[in-house]
Order: structure tokens, then C-alpha cells, then sequence
């Protein structure tokens, strides 16, 4: 009927969106959407240094990028992802991969990879 699709879903810290946006346009990945959020992994959010002494941050602030392609663009997505939002630090983020059964439009309910 049409093409497997995956929805990728990153958390990315939040000054690399511009960038990684720029790259992701200019490959042809331009639609996407985009959400503000709070998060902790591994590292149990960080300690910050203040004059009154020591304070523990437990949510940091990251953004939540996901976009829909098909299954022959996944790698490179994540590739672009990888190389311009890494800072190789601790927090760099994560990314998540699903399937996608389908994809509708509102306006006129084209399906599938058309409808992305």
C-alpha cells in the first residue's frame, strides 16, 4: 500500500535545535515538530554552584524533536541527529525509534508517506 514508516522522537539539549534544524532542512527533513520538556537520565540532573552554597537541579531543560520518515531515511536522520547535537558530554540526550502503522492528513485524508 505504501512505505514503512518510523517516527523518531530526540531529546536533544536546547541550543542545538537551531543548527541541527538548519541540517535537517537542508537534507530535505523538514517537517517536524518540536516541544519544550524537563528531563533527567543517567546523570540525576546536576549540582550548580550559587553564593549561598550548593543546589541540586533534578529536571533539566531539554527539547523533544520528532519527526516521521520513512524506514530509508532513519539512519540518516539519526546520523545527522548524532553529529549536531552531541557536545560529548554527559546530557547530550537520547533518540527513540518507532514504527508508524499510519499517517493521515486532516485537509484531505491522504495517507501514508504522502501525508508526512
Amino acid at each position: 500500500m505504501w512505505g514503512m514508516m518510523k517516527k523518531i522522537e530526540a531529546i536533544i539539549r536546547p541550543e542545538k535545535l537551531h543548527l541541527l534544524r538548519e541540517k535537517l532542512d537542508m537534507k530535505g527533513f523538514s517537517g517536524m515538530t518540536v516541544t519544550e520538556v524537563k528531563g533527567r537520565g543517567r546523570q540525576k540532573g546536576i549540582t550548580l554552584q550559587w553564593r549561598a552554597g550548593d543546589y541540586r537541579v533534578e529536571f533539566l531543560q531539554k527539547m523533544k524533536l520528532e519527526m516521521v520518515v520513512e524506514d530509508r531515511d532513519v539512519e540518516c536522520v539519526i546520523d545527522l541527529i548524532c553529529e549536531f547535537a552531541q557536545t560529548g558530554e554527559a546530557g547530550d540526550g537520547k533518540i527513540f525509534v518507532h514504527p508508524v502503522e499510519d499517517v493521515v492528513r486532516v485537509r484531505t485524508k491522504e495517507r501514508g508517506c504522502g501525508a508526512v
